[in-house]
């Protein structure tokens, strides 16, 4: 277990109260509900699953972890940032990265010891946070899952004000995924740069086709 400092840090960063804007994204749910793709509790959990397993946030947890691991060194946070940028498959994607890891950083200053060197003002929020966690002295595995648990929290509240589910079966899919998030964790943070890749494809296009949506509450 992390020592108690490093343990109240990352919960207080990961908390819903830690002002990183990730309410107002969707991470292309919104689209994904309107077409039909997600319309109960299991489709949702399915979804959830793929996106940990095979997805973008299986990605981002391996961007996480080797920030994290590199936090001392901004040539090579620097090279996983610009790699980061890159892999966003769409411009509101784009957007739910960058602004969130631009708003945790400024957040995250509060904090001494929270200025990491080689990252961009508009840095990924994976990276952002990885390297963070890193330089708090964060155990990887724990911080991952972390990061992981509080993504699906985010989704499940989006699938909540989207009245796919309600709040007990947001709380019934939180605690199926719970092993499969801790699963993750930890490949993740035996994983390299050579270990990402997504393989949810309809995930990517929701977020693109949320882009041309006429009425929408999420950003993403």
């Amino acid at each position: 277990m992390p020592e108690a400092p490093a343990l109240l840090r990352l919960l207080a960063w990961l908390s819903p109260a830690f002002p990183v804007g990730s309410f107002s994204y969707s991470h292309g749910l919104e689209s994904a509900v309107h077409d039909g793709l997600v319309g109960d509790r299991d489709e949702l959990e399915d979804w959830l699953s793929g996106l940990l397993t095979a997805g973008s946030l299986w990605n981002d947890a391996v961007l996480a972890a080797h920030a994290l691991r590199a936090a001392d060194d901004p040539v090579e946070l620097a090279r996983l940032a610009e790699l980061a940028d890159a892999l966003a498959g769409s411009a509101e994607r784009h957007l739910e990265t960058t602004s969130q890891g631009r708003a945790f950083f400024e957040a995250a200053h509060t904090w001494n010891g929270a200025d990491i060197e080689g990252l961009p003002d508009d840095c990924a929020y994976a990276v952002a946070f990885g390297a963070a966690a890193g330089g708090a002295g964060i155990p990887s595995e724990e911080a991952i899952a972390g990061l992981l648990q509080a993504m699906i929290s985010n989704l499940l509240q989006a699938a909540i004000r989207l009245s796919v589910i309600g709040q007990s079966d947001g709380v019934r899919i939180a605690a199926q995924l719970e092993a499969e998030i801790s699963a993750s964790a930890v490949r993740a943070s035996a994983a390299t740069p050579g270990d990402l890749g997504a393989g949810t494809l309809l995930s990517e296009i929701a977020a693109m086709r949320h882009e041309t949506m006429y009425t929408r509450l999420f950003r993403s």
